[in-house]
């Protein structure tokens, strides 16, 4: 249901010449990283709760660890692109169309995707090297990277220190960024005086500000939290909420909320109908 929902957003907005604007570009590449990281995890997951075999290669659940950070990180940098194109979409109307150009949105889906990829890097060249000389049973449902590093019998005390660099790197300057231009957008608004133009300004930031605190909100609920015995125990639900309930949500919120995307979406059915009845 969650790759066939980002499959439908994709979809209609490259068909759609309508939908060809910043907003429904960044939508489009957040339903293509939905999809991908489902398509991380979710198939092996699948195939181990259908044969009851756990079994997973080294090199596959490095691989799988590294995908997975690379989109929670390209997610943060690609909601925050969302919140600079809403920031100069209400507050500097007059010059959206110059500033958000065909080239800036694209620079800015690019190093999204880039800074992903970095964050990744540093944990998986180290957890390559680590040594793994007990058990070999990985306490999750994918090789989460603090269940792997709890496995090892190498040295990890500088991993909480690499964690919190990365993190600050690739969590909280997104974060930062982000509720900066919420705090000048809600001001702009909150200044507007047409009930209608203040209700339409907020109406095109509410699926946004939706995912936005889901994806915080979850995630913070993963790493945020005292460590303890239970604590990789206590990360799988939240884990995956973010995994497989927020990807499903995801084309849901923003079909809902948005006029034209709803709108473009109802056409499409429309004339699928009215070809089936032909």
């Amino acid at each position: 249901m969650a790759v066939l929902g980002n499959l439908l957003i994709i979809c209609t907005v490259c068909a759609d010449p309508h939908l060809h604007t910043p907003m429904h570009f960044f939508l489009a590449n957040l339903s293509v990283l939905d999809i991908c990281s489902l398509t991380t995890i979710m198939p092996k997951l699948l195939a181990i709760l259908l044969s009851n075999n756990g079994n997973i290669s080294f090199s596959a659940c490095i691989l799988q660890m590294q995908c997975y950070m690379m989109f929670v990180g390209t997610e943060f940098a690609l909601l925050t692109s969302m919140a600079n194109d809403r920031y100069v979409a209400i507050c500097n109307p007059l010059r959206y169309t110059i500033i958000m150009n065909k080239r800036a949105c694209a620079l800015l889906a690019a190093a999204s995707w880039i800074t992903g990829s970095i964050e990744a890097l540093p944990h998986t060249i180290i957890i390559f090297q680590f040594s793994f000389c007990d058990s070999n049973v990985i306490n999750h449902f994918f090789c989460e990277t603090e269940a792997l590093v709890k496995l090892s019998c190498t040295e990890t005390s500088f991993i909480p220190i690499m964690n919190f660099l990365v993190g600050a790197f690739t969590t909280f300057t997104p974060f930062l960024l982000t509720l900066t231009s919420y705090v000048f957008i809600i001001s702009t608004i909150l200044k507007i005086r047409s009930k209608e133009r203040k209700s339409k300004a907020f109406s095109t930031c509410s699926s946004h500000l939706t995912v936005i605190f889901l994806l915080y909100g979850t995630l913070i609920g993963v790493y945020m939290h005292p460590e303890t015995r239970d604590s990789t125990k206590a990360n799988k639900l939240p884990t995956a909420m973010y995994v497989v309930t927020l990807p499903l949500l995801n084309p849901l919120i923003y079909s809902l909320r948005s006029k034209e995307l709803k709108g473009a979406l109802k056409k499409s059915f429309s004339r699928k109908s009215t070809f089936l009845r032909l």
